[in-house]
């Protein structure tokens, strides 16, 4: 006889059924010092994140008191999760959503809500509340021009810590056996602390909530002082803000830590290659904080953070290190000269490149899929020449099918030879004249093919250097 204890649970209806009940994993790997650290893993909602609970419960909150009727159009700004929660449970129930983004939001989660047919409007992140193009402002603006339109408004809806007071924290509390000594959490609009918190003061009063904040918002210094100064900026998603959000209640909070970002990146790396959980940039900042909770206690205690979302959402971002030297996160050593500039390198695969003995066929399959357009041409490390789309218009115009022979013809017979290079020990100065002839720059060291430099990569050297 089978264990029931053991049996799978039953066929859902729906992708709504499977939002809740997370699994509980404890930390083995990383050093917590006296304390037991558990993860609860809400990136195994069907939406890839926590929002996937207060999406629903916003949702049907509005269904429930008239304000969202069949047919309606839901509204909200989003710096990421909340989007694709609301665009899981929109999608079901048959409503149109318009999202209004910062442009910082991670690209895999803007390809996510475009696939799902959601309505996806990007603003700057530059600026703060009250600004007209301030992603919130832009939300309430639009939902009061739309008929039949309602805003969310994560920020000041109810629903949201609701959402946690009634699930996530029952469920943590059940999974832990009501022993909880503390419960690290971050604020993006405030439900996860209010929520959790609220239960917790109910039914453990003894679990502690801290909060773990990103470098350049002002919430943690807030929690110390009662006071803040004016926001900086943060590359981690969904977590942080300039304001207090109105359903946030930091009463709540006990401790708090502000984590740059690079350790939120280096924390959440670390826990996939020592625990196997893929995690997002929020929760390496949880986790990092966690961590830091843990091995300050000076007797044991059992503590709980979250896996936020899932890091296959950030594989081009925190998970790619080009990226992560794009952002000056990678320690390299500094040269001073235009080695400093070069965030892909060919030795390393991080150029998208061709040999000349390849067709045609096969440069353009390499630059539709590294969305590109030109190659530069390279052979046993040497630099022989660059194609780019219009050296294959050239040599196939007239060929109406790709498997044409002219597209089997040999890249080094359509290619630009003829091409200028600079090498990697000169200085930062000798790139705007190769960018003045609309070029990308080709660095070489003597004879050997480095890398390519492009005005993105000059613009973010300006910034770090700044």
């Amino acid at each position: 006889m089978n264990d029931p204890k053991s049996a799978l649970p039953p066929v859902a209806n729906s992708a709504l059924d499977l939002i809740g009940r997370t699994p509980m994993m404890e930390v083995r790997n990383l050093d917590t010092g006296l304390c037991r650290l558990f993860l609860k893993l809400e990136n195994q909602n069907p939406g890839g994140s926590i929002k996937d609970r207060v999406a629903r419960s916003m949702i049907e909150a509005a269904e429930a008191d008239g304000s969202l009727k069949p047919g309606g159009t839901i509204i909200e700004a989003t710096a990421g999760n909340t989007g694709l929660g609301l665009a899981q449970v929109a999608t079901l129930k048959g409503y149109k959503l318009i999202l209004i983004v910062p442009d910082k939001m991670a690209r895999e989660k803007i390809l996510h809500l475009r696939a799902m047919g959601v309505d996806v409007r990007l603003t700057r992140s530059d600026v703060g509340k009250g600004h007209p193009e301030y992603y919130q402002d832009m939300a309430q603006t639009l939902a009061q021009s739309i008929p039949g339109s309602i805003y969310v408004n994560q920020f000041e809806n109810p629903a949201n810590p609701l959402a946690h007071e009634t699930t996530t924290a029952p469920e943590i509390f059940e999974q832990m056996g009501g022993d909880i000594d503390a419960v690290v959490v971050g604020v993006g609009s405030g439900g996860t602390l209010t929520g959790i918190g609220r239960f917790m003061a109910k039914h453990s009063p003894k679990t502690q909530m801290v909060l773990a904040d990103p470098v350049g918002s002002i919430l943690c210094e807030y929690v110390a002082t009662g006071s803040h100064g004016e926001a900086g900026s943060w590359i981690v998603e969904g977590i942080g803000e300039d304001f207090i959000p109105a359903v946030a209640d930091m009463s709540f909070v006990k401790h708090a830590y502000s984590i740059s970002d690079r350790e939120s990146v280096d924390t959440a790396r670390l826990l996939l290659r020592k625990e196997g959980v893929l995690a997002g940039s929020s929760s390496g900042t949880l986790l990092a904080a966690a961590l830091r909770y843990c091995r300050a206690q000076t007797e044991p205690k059992r503590v709980v953070t979250l896996v936020c979302d899932t890091g296959a959402k950030y594989l081009t971002k925190m998970f790619n290190d080009m990226w992560l030297a794009a952002h000056g996160f990678d320690q390299r050593e500094l040269h001073g000269d235009l080695r400093d500039l070069i965030a892909k390198r060919y030795a390393d695969g991080g150029v998208v490149a061709i040999g000349s003995d390849d067709t045609l066929l096969t440069a353009y399959n390499r630059m539709r899929s590294g969305d590109i357009s030109q190659l530069p041409v390279v052979d046993h490390g040497k630099l022989v020449g660059i194609l780019d789309e219009s050296d294959i218009l050239a040599a196939v115009e007239g060929v109406d099918d790709d498997r044409g022979p002219k597209f089997k013809t040999k890249v080094g017979a359509a290619m630009t030879k003829a091409v200028n290079t600079l090498q990697s020990t000169q200085g930062v100065d000798a790139l705007p004249e190769v960018f003045d002839r609309d070029e990308v720059a080709l660095i070489c060291d003597g004879d050997e093919f480095v890398g390519v430099i492009t005005r993105v990569d000059l613009i973010n050297h300006l910034r770090l250097a700044s």
